[in-house]
């Protein structure tokens, strides 16, 4: 039997921008993967329950007064109330890149508290129970220290710190302290292979000042202002913090197997880097000045696309692997019993029409904002347009990844166009060498498609050419310049959505699940980027009331530490899915900057930076 598990948007995340721990408001690291976002977890309690593998540190008997990460960075900080004193917790991983520790400090800032830690460790997602043993670490000043050190298969933990005992007949560890006013504890947690010696215990206090440090200074150029301006900070944060620092690749979240719909079978492996999230990504940041970023980004893809085109997949692994077959873990019982649980990911052998021109949009940006093309990067785009030429005639599955049959999806084939014309503009408005005749022809005869087949008889876009059901990715049309906001076919496809995809909050889904098109059982719950794209709709149609009432209503079903997940149950008031999610803080990013820029566009607000609100301005 499962235990009632922690509501998904009450876990706070802390990383080192190479993987990523878990934290439950009661202290418990319930997930975490080592060395990086996609490597085998080595507590897993998150999908399953203690007995998977969970570290617990908390205050006994405590109520938590106030959870908040310190301004600007992942360093999480949690005030305790107890019955005979408080204290305070930070939770926090050094970002210096050298190793990967998780560090975890308790302090009694009044009367007297007892600390509980608990410590159950599994490895590879809870499969292996590990050796574990006191072992003696060299310090560099010649003394000793007692460690605990687990070690199964290739994988080790090293627990530094006051150690916990042995639970007879449980295979876990744990200890109870005392602590009053002004003393403190800490722990670190290293991980790294099992074949390599033990490393001591970092010098906590400066490696806490370098972190605090590097996260600030790496947020310290964002300018933004608006009622939003402290989610778009912390957005803006996440999609740091899920980009991996060594490689560039950005993750689409730091989990999986969180469920679209609770007890559900919607449940996939989002650690990978996918193409069109990333370039999603990258767009978003690049609106408020993080072109390093993008240019990083631009090497990784050309270090996992660096072959035959024909090659080219949706997704890759964040040092660029191709094999990430999808396969299911029977022993892990599911969040909420949400089962299978997922590694990997089957979707990595579709075709997705839309991926090349997502890509094209965010490397056309870069190009546009004054970052130069090499031969390599130019060549490689070109290499793109040339694929999609020789796709031009196949069917797809579409930007959900759908898992039944192909189709001509419209958003797809307008993101063909938008590919074709970041081609043309790239020839004709920066001078660079290409199929300019084909490009153009077939960017054309993309336009004139869409509108004769991609258009219902209600007037409104659809979305295939073979049905007549709607899509909230019809709501990306007017990013690519391809239709204008405003077009009355758009405002036709804007009355269906609102009609026929809005929740009981306004908030939408991707597309009617219960008709079949996906593949796949159940449902679920409202896509908050979907929403998010609505909100951008609006403000670009002169919606202002009804883009900042959305709005409001968006950043409401984050947790108190301002965190998305993929979805949001208006049911039971959860957010559901992968967490936290690129797609979502993305979208908000977005969001924000179109309502900000409309207002001003309409005399509401001074004229100042709100990003770059819309990927195009022009429409053909």
């Amino acid at each position: 039997m499962t235990e009632t598990p922690v509501p998904i948007g009450d876990y706070a995340v802390v990383g080192d921008l190479r993987t990523a721990a878990l934290i439950s408001p009661q202290g418990s690291v319930d997930w975490m993967c080592l060395p990086r976002f996609d490597s085998p977890s080595v507590f897993s309690a998150l999908l399953g329950t203690a007995d998977n593998g969970r570290w617990l540190v908390t205050v006994v008997d405590g109520e938590v007064g106030e959870r908040a990460y310190l301004e600007d960075t992942f360093v999480l900080r949690t005030r305790w109330r107890a019955p005979g004193g408080t204290a305070e917790s930070l939770d926090w991983m050094p970002v210096d890149g050298s190793r990967s520790d998780l560090v975890r400090q308790v302090r009694c800032t009044s009367g007297e508290v007892e600390v509980v830690q608990d410590l159950c460790m599994r490895f590879d997602y809870g499969q292996i129970v590990p050796w574990v043993r006191r072992a003696r670490v060299d310090r560099p000043d010649g003394s000793a220290e007692e460690v605990l050190h687990a070690i199964g298969g290739p994988a080790s933990l090293t627990l530094h710190g006051p150690l916990p005992h042995p639970v007879t007949g449980h295979r876990r560890h744990a200890a109870r302290h005392t602590l009053r006013a002004g003393e403190e504890l800490t722990w670190v947690m290293t991980g790294q292979e099992s074949w390599r010696d033990l490393l001591p215990m970092i010098d906590v206090a400066p490696h806490l000042e370098e972190t605090v440090r590097d996260w600030r200074g790496w947020a310290a150029p964002i300018e933004v202002e608006g009622p939003w301006a402290d989610q778009v900070r912390r957005s803006l944060l996440v999609l740091r913090a899920l980009t991996h620092r060594e490689t560039g690749g950005i993750v689409a979240a730091a989990t999986t197997s969180l469920p679209e719909e609770l007890g559900g079978s919607r449940n996939w492996d989002y650690r990978f880097t996918w193409l069109r999230d990333s370039a999603l990504t990258l767009e978003a940041m690049m609106a408020h000045g993080f072109d390093a970023g993008a240019t990083a980004w631009r090497d990784w893809l050309l270090r996992a696309v660096a072959g035959d085109p024909e090659d080219l997949l949706i997704m890759y692994g964040l040092g660029g692997e191709r094999d990430l077959a999808e396969r299911e873990l029977s022993h892990l019982p599911g969040y909420a019993g949400s089962r299978p649980v997922r590694i990997g990911n089957g979707a990595v052998g579709q075709y997705q029409a839309d991926v090349v021109g997502e890509v094209l949009i965010a490397l056309g940006q870069l190009r546009d904002g004054g970052r130069a093309e090499d031969r390599y990067s130019w060549a490689l785009q070109q290499s793109m347009l040339d694929l999609q030429v020789r796709r031009f005639d196949h069917k797809d599955h579409g930007i959900w990844e759908m898992r039944g049959d192909p189709h001509f999806f419209t958003h797809g084939r307008v993101m063909m166009w938008a590919a074709f014309d970041q081609g043309v503009r790239a020839v004709e408005e920066h001078g660079l060498q290409g199929d300019l005749e084909t490009w153009r022809r077939l960017r054309d005869r993309l336009r004139e498609e869409v509108e004769s087949q991609g258009v219902g008889p209600d007037g409104a876009f659809r979305q295939t050419y073979d049905t007549t059901e709607v899509d909230a990715s019809l709501l990306q049309l007017p990013q690519t310049g391809c239709f204008d906001y405003d077009d009355p076919r758009m405002l036709a496809t804007v009355a269906r959505i609102e009609a026929e995809l809005t929740d009981a909050d306004g908030l939408v889904h991707r597309y009617r699940t219960k008709e079949g098109v996906d593949g796949l059982p159940g449902d679920e719950g409202s896509f908050l980027i979907c929403s998010f794209w609505l909100v951008e709709q609006y403000a670009h149609t002169g919606r202002l009331d009804d883009a900042v009432s959305l709005m409001q209503r968006l950043v409401g079903t984050a947790g108190e530490l301002g965190l998305l997940a993929e979805e949001y149950d208006a049911r039971s008031g959860q957010l559901l899915g992968n967490y936290p999610q690129a797609f979502s803080h993305l979208g908000l990013i977005r969001a924000a900057d179109a309502i900000e820029l409309n207002r001003a566009r309409a005399g509401e607000r001074p004229a100042g930076r709100y990003g770059t609100a819309a990927r195009c301005s022009r429409s053909a």
